[in-house]
């Protein structure tokens, strides 16, 4: 039986279909499909899970998911409903979303689409009912793991070998060039601030540009936009956005801020900050279960201020590995982790969490304000 989506996000009528999540050590989780049916019957990906109370839309649009389906550890996701104005990309690039309950309404003065309806129209499978804090406690003891999930009854009914072996195939984001999914295809303008600044879009948030516009002229280019090009744009500064997956699969990013370095001021988040690190002789390491969420408390070396942080990254920088080429500006009280450098002899410096924060607290938003001082340095 087919749901009827009243405009508050109401469903009526709607038949649960059971389905199953299969991770790749053999674990099974039952629950009920939501959202769109998986392509092909099956939707496989990473397993990764996000710690943040708010903010549900702008985490499933978020790029950096891409590759991957995102658990939420807050059991209510749907209450406030979705709007236009709060997706973060064009569309959606991860592979699915697992809750504890789905709201059966919406209820807020800006919602324009219920959770279910959103999930429908993006074309993105989930799953409900799931016991949610098994399935974390599990991420946090194992480590990430890869998974797959479909219905277990009806016409599109898979067998629990079936998701089994869909997990198995299922690569991760290991090894994976993400960001060629997700990048902008030609370069657009934003903003029509003082300074003009260059944007390798290897997945860039909505919200971040919304940050640059404030005080620039913003070009984004496609990841894959050489050093030259970039150059012959006559910028005041460069901006290396966040992104999905591992930062070696993007090796031509890394030879292009090689190339701009010391030749204009350069800020970088997340994935950002590990390509700049890439191409200053840095080394990246993969997290247990990764970072995802919007209370990460991070201490800004230069000023002692602990800020909170909104987060989401599964790959980190060695910070041992920067010795002599770049210093630590920002450490993550959590677990120690490098969460922002500056280079040495180069105007240049990275951090690893989202000063954007959307969603998350606002406490990183200075580090819009230094890429300014940045630039106006550079330019006397």
């Amino acid at each position: 039986m087919t749901a009827a989506i009243g405009d508050r996000g109401v469903a009526i009528g709607r038949t649960p279909t059971a389905a199953a999540l299969v991770l790749a050590d053999g674990s099974v989780f039952e629950g009920e499909l939501i959202g769109a049916s998986p392509p092909g019957g099956i939707a496989a990906g990473e397993v990764v899970f996000n710690t943040a109370h708010s903010g549900y839309q702008e985490i499933i649009t978020d790029p950096s998911y891409a590759g991957q389906i995102i658990t939420f550890t807050y059991p209510h996701i749907g209450n406030y409903g979705t709007n236009a104005n709060d997706a973060e990309s064009r569309g959606v690039f991860s592979r699915g979303v697992i809750v504890r309950e789905l709201s059966r309404r919406a209820s807020n003065y800006r919602n324009e689409q219920g959770i279910q309806s959103f999930l429908e129209t993006q074309g993105l499978p989930g799953l409900s009912g799931i016991d949610t804090r098994r399935l974390t406690r599990l991420i946090r003891t194992t480590g990430t793991v890869v998974g797959a999930f479909g219905a277990v009854e009806g016409p599109d009914a898979q067998s629990l070998e079936q998701l089994a072996a869909a997990a198995d195939r299922e690569p991760g984001t290991d090894g994976v060039d993400l960001v060629a999914t997700v990048t902008t295809p030609r370069a657009y303008t934003i903003g029509n601030g003082a300074f003009r600044v260059v944007a390798l879009d290897f997945g860039m948030k909505t919200s971040i540009g919304q940050q640059l516009a404030q005080f620039a002229t913003v070009e984004v280019v496609p990841a894959a936009t050489p050093a030259a090009e970039v150059l012959a744009m006559n910028p005041d500064g460069v901006f290396l956005s966040n992104g999905p997956g591992d930062p070696g699969t993007v090796p031509y990013a890394t030879q292009t801020i090689k190339q701009l370095l010391g030749e204009v001021p350069v800020f970088g988040i997340c994935l950002g900050h590990q390509l700049l690190s890439t191409a200053i002789g840095g080394t990246i390491v993969k997290l247990p279960f990764g970072h995802h969420g919007a209370n990460h408390p991070v201490r800004d070396e230069t000023t002692g201020k602990v800020e909170i942080t909104s987060q989401n990254h599964n790959f980190a920088v060695d910070a041992q590995s920067i010795g002599g080429r770049a210093h630590v500006t920002h450490v993550n009280l959590n677990d120690g982790v490098c969460e922002g450098i500056r280079v040495d002899g180069a105007p240049a410096f990275s951090v690893q969490h989202h000063p954007e924060a959307s969603p998350g607290p606002h406490d990183s938003r200075y580090l819009f304000q230094r890429f300014q001082d940045l630039m106006a340095e550079r330019g006397n």
